[in-house]
């Protein structure tokens, strides 16, 4: 197999591995999916692809100056992300859930999908969690015996974490004819709780780390 073509799906394996787990991303994708449709949750999902390719690339590029930087601010992050995460978890709380027919035809506004978007965006580039693994995991892959272009491993995390994206807002789409306003509430309330908690987790991991 051509050397680009390993890394690429090596790459792609990465973005995967690292956009699959449940988290607070994956919560946000199911929430808007149901609520606003298929474009909405897609849109939230690859505000967190993008994140993980810019990540990818300072990883993939060996940007020493900025990984310092980035490691030095593990902690303003960390903090910065966990409130926006209680502002997220505030706001799904208290959304009120639309009716399938109205959710269909004001779901996926244009100013929806870019604010699903950007909010994805901060909230993944604002994790520790993924700077500390593209850094560990791109500085393997870049130290590889064959040389290959860090835009091919970018890339290849970029597709990968966009793949798990559209497979789950495209499942959950198929979905949502099944939850009713009532069921949609609850889960709001769920997804909102469960945000708090991981924003709760992490300020509660900072301060273990502190001591």
């Amino acid at each position: 197999m051509d050397a680009g073509v390993a890394v690429l799906l090596q790459a792609m394996g990465v973005g995967l591995a690292i956009a699959a787990p449940v988290g607070p991303i994956g919560l946000l994708v199911i929430q808007r999916t149901l609520n606003h449709g298929t474009t909405v949750g897609l849109a939230t999902g690859m505000g967190a692809a993008v994140a993980d390719a810019v990540y990818g690339a300072i990883g993939a590029f060996g940007v020493m100056a900025l990984i310092t930087l980035l490691q030095a601010a593990r902690v303003p992050l960390a903090l910065g992300g966990s409130a926006f995460l209680l502002w997220l978890a505030w706001r799904t709380w208290r959304a009120v859930p639309a009716a399938p027919a109205s959710a269909a035809s004001a779901g996926s506004s244009g100013a929806r999908i870019w604010s699903s978007f950007g909010s994805t965006v901060l909230l993944t580039l604002a994790n520790p969690a993924t700077i500390v693994s593209f850094i560990a995991v791109f500085g393997a892959l870049a130290s590889r015996a064959v040389p290959v272009s860090p835009w091919i491993m970018v890339a290849g995390v970029l597709a990968g974490s966009a793949l798990w994206w559209l497979l789950l807002s495209v499942l959950v789409g198929r979905l949502r004819s099944r939850f009713d306003t009532r069921a949609r509430r609850w889960v709001n309330r769920l997804s909102a709780l469960m945000l708090a908690g991981f924003a709760v987790w992490q300020w509660t991991v900072l301060l273990a780390g502190s001591t």
